[in-house]
């Protein structure tokens, strides 16, 4: 069953990959309780199929940095992207494409809490196993606000979209 808007989200742990040592985090990969991490913050998620991956790469994400001000500025405290990758490889996307410090890139390697918001898709005919389907969200103190997740393609799940639903 998806996760729907008025829900709490899951219980689940993610990763991130630390690249500067600060207090209470260690260089390298990090793992962190969703629920802790999003107590008392709005944030922005946005899920995707793979870090590396085209439209992933060239429309999903760039367009969360690149208007990461604007979120803000309408009081989105942190925007997170989610893959079913590695740290280490969520990581290596968040440096090459210029998103260090802006987006969290936080990697759900097993798809434990992918499945847990019902977003889990079946990518097993191009190689690629379980992965995330394709979306957005609205999270206020750990409650979903917004909802948008593709049927296909790229439509609703644009970080314009999501800039538009905050008014």
């Amino acid at each position: 069953m998806t996760i729907q808007i008025g829900e709490r989200l899951p219980a689940g742990t993610l990763s991130e990959f630390i690249e500067t040592d600060t207090e209470g985090c260690a260089l390298g990969p990090n793992s962190f309780q969703v629920a802790d991490i999003a107590n008392g913050k709005t944030i922005a998620i946005f899920g995707l199929p793979g870090a590396f991956t085209p439209t992933c790469s060239a429309r999903h994400l760039p367009g969360y940095v690149q208007l990461a001000d604007q979120l803000k500025a309408k009081g989105v405290d942190e925007i997170w992207c989610i893959s079913v990758n590695d740290a280490f490889v969520m990581g290596a996307w968040g440096r090459e494409q210029k998103a260090t410090g802006t987006v969290r890139m936080m990697a759900d390697g097993n798809a434990a809490f992918t499945r847990a918001l019902g977003l889990d898709a079946d990518f097993s005919k191009n190689g690629m196993g379980t992965r995330s389907k394709r979306y957005s969200m609205l999270v206020q103190d750990g409650v979903v606000k917004q909802l948008n997740v593709e049927t296909a393609g790229f439509e609703v799940s644009s970080a314009e979209k999501l800039l538009e639903q905050l008014g």
